[in-house]
């Protein structure tokens, strides 16, 4: 029997397979396609034969000791001969946190390592794809179908030693990309990380796999941004979790000006246009779902900054009973919403969760009988049933102008992304005023500061006093890791920070910090909420024009807890820690203690 007709005993029945087994099989297959490929001559192989049969040693692996061919058209046709795709590893073909569904040992016996997945399915590089049972113990680990692709031994055992322990130095992997390797290719649509085909991802260039590996790493770790940043020694790259910035990754000098390229060549921006802002916009997949990219370019001393706003509708939690209000806020607030015209509005910094809570609220009341119309800068998120509208200050159509327009749409409930100036803010009172529901966000500190802060865009404290119904103060903080929750007893300044001084003693919880949170101690967020029901009695203190700390003591009679104390109340439930409640609240110092001792001792009991 020739060495084409041999069959292995454990040849399985599917003809294609076992095709590439037998072909697999031929020692002078694979120098017969270096040949006809044009990489070697009849000669260079004759050679390499000869030693291989003297050394006892693989025919690939002596071509490339000799320098006849690389590794990587070793690869390349081998696996031409298996009829698998072939592969070189490199620092942004390999998702890193895929290598302990098979283990670092288990890697090394079966020299495999994965790559990426697309739902569910893993790509796993191979130096023998063709194995069976290497095959079938890769699915038995990960409980995932496997596709095989061909990569070198060496090559492969490289990376895993790399990548044990989930410890990835990622400066090392950069370093190693030589600078003749950066180029840009420009795309209209962003490389789509692992739902590419293997050879387009192996075809992409260094700076291709780098954004690649930190979209797709950001979109994992659920983050909110990533940030491009120029620095002195290179650039540095980050990614916002939670609300606190976290390292992802320091290139070395010389490629921030490529990162920044090709990020603005996906978010379709002027990369030309370096001395002016900029924004930009794509939308990629990822994790087998469409993410929205929301890209902002901003000159600095030292170079371009980019900040790329992740929009993942996976994290959108629209269910209101899903934010996190207190049953008797959560009551009251759905009730201000279901009145047929009035303004609520929702108040506090960026990042706060403003939009989240405005998307529930129109989830709330989104109706085939109501004409709801937004107004939003940008449109971060599309909801059935409702008519959103993108302004575009660049032609003109700002919010003061878009909201006249809606007022001749004919519309039950208006939405404001957010009231920017006095004309917008006239408009929005003007509306609910005449029989709309008009709900908007505002950047104050509080709930009563929203008053203070539309009287300084010289809206009429009559008209205010009429038309507002009730407006909501959030903030989120972060909340406790179960998996490393503990035990603790806060310092006493920590309990007079928070205002409950007399729980000294009183065991609270917090994170120790593992490898599940990063060593943060903290694993997800939940919102802070204060709310301001307009009751008679506040409305005659803001037609009045009372100040602001007379609000406050109105409301601390009628039993309302401000942010930080229901900051506290989250804090002894055990689901975040007061040092965390004490950085993401404060209190206005000129409530005084009068105001602030009967929801303190509330809180406490």
């Amino acid at each position: 029997m020739s060495d084409a007709d041999q069959v292995h005993p454990d040849s399985p029945k599917n003809p294609q397979i076992t095709g590439m087994m037998r072909r697999a099989q031929r020692p002078r297959l694979v120098g017969e396609v270096l040949v006809s490929d044009g990489h070697i001559t009849e000669e260079d192989l004759s050679k390499a034969l000869a030693e291989q049969k003297s050394a006892g040693r693989m025919l690939g692996e002596v071509l490339v000791d000799q320098g006849t061919i690389s590794g990587g058209t070793l690869v390349q046709s081998l696996a031409k001969c298996l009829g698998v795709p072939g592969v070189q590893l490199r620092h942004g073909l390999i998702d890193p946190s895929l290598l302990p569904l098979i283990g670092t040992e288990e890697a090394e016996r079966l020299c495999a390592i994965p790559l990426f997945r697309v739902h569910d399915t893993l790509t796993v590089a191979m130096s023998e794809p063709q194995s069976l049972p290497a095959i079938d113990r890769l699915r038995e680990l990960t409980g995932k179908e496997i596709k095989p692709v061909l990569a070198l031994e060496e090559n492969i055992l490289e990376f895993i030693h790399k990548y044990a322990e989930g410890d990835v130095d990622v400066d090392a992997f950069l370093t190693s990309l030589a600078e003749s390797d950066v180029e840009v290719i420009e795309r209209e649509q962003v490389d789509e990380g692992p739902t590419t085909d293997l050879d387009h991802m192996v075809e992409g260039s260094p700076i291709v796999n780098l954004v690649n590996v930190a979209l797709l790493t950001a979109v994992k770790d659920k983050a909110s941004d990533i940030h491009i940043e120029p620095s002195k020694n290179g650039s540095r790259i980050r990614y916002r979790i939670d609300g606190t910035l976290r390292d992802l990754m320091k290139p070395p000098p010389g490629m921030h000006a490529a990162i920044v390229s090709r990020v603005k060549i996906i978010g379709k921006m002027d990369i030309a246009e370096k001395r002016m802002p900029q924004e930009g916009r794509v939308r990629i997949v990822a994790e087998g779902r469409e993410i929205d990219l929301r890209v902002s370019s901003i000159p600095t001393l030292l170079g371009e900054k980019l900040v790329i706003r992740i929009l993942d509708k996976a994290n959108l939690r629209v269910r209101m009973e899903d934010l996190g209000f207190r049953p008797e806020a959560l009551e009251a607030f759905q009730r201000t919403l279901r009145l047929s015209h009035g303004m609520v509005l929702v108040t506090g910094p960026t990042g706060s969760g403003k939009t989240t809570t405005l998307y529930s609220a129109l989830d709330l009341l989104r109706s085939p009988e109501l004409n709801i119309v937004t107004v939003e800068d940008p449109v971060e998120y599309q909801l059935d049933l409702i008519n959103q509208i993108q302004v575009h200050d660049a032609i003109g159509l700002n919010f003061a102008r878009t909201l006249r327009s809606i007022l001749r749409q004919d519309p039950d409930i208006i939405m404001i992304g957010e009231i920017r100036d006095q004309e917008t803010a006239h408009v929005a009172v003007q509306a609910a005023l005449t029989g709309h529901g008009v709900l908007a966000t505002l950047h104050t500190n509080d709930a009563p500061g929203a008053v203070a802060r539309l009287c300084d865009m010289n809206v009429e404290a009559y008209l205010l006093s009429s038309a507002l119904n009730g407006v909501v103060a959030q903030r989120l903080a972060r909340t406790i890791c179960p998996a490393c929750s503990m035990k603790y007893f806060p310092s006493e300044q920590v309990l007079q920070d928070a205002g409950v001084p007399q729980m000294t003693g009183k065991a609270f919880r917090k994170g120790a910090g593992c490898t599940s949170c990063h060593d943060t101690g903290f694993q997800g967020r939940m919102g802070i909420y204060e709310f301001m029901e307009v009751t008679p009695e506040l409305r005659r203190l803001i037609y009045r024009n009372a100040p602001t700390h007379q609000l406050r003591g109105l409301l601390h009679q009628q039993g309302q807890l401000s942010l930080r104390e229901e900051g506290v109340r989250l804090a002894i439930e055990q689901h975040t820690c007061l040092e965390e409640v004490i950085r993401v609240t404060q209190v206005d110092d000129n409530e005084g203690d009068e105001a602030n001792a009967p929801n303190a001792k509330g809180v406490a009991a």
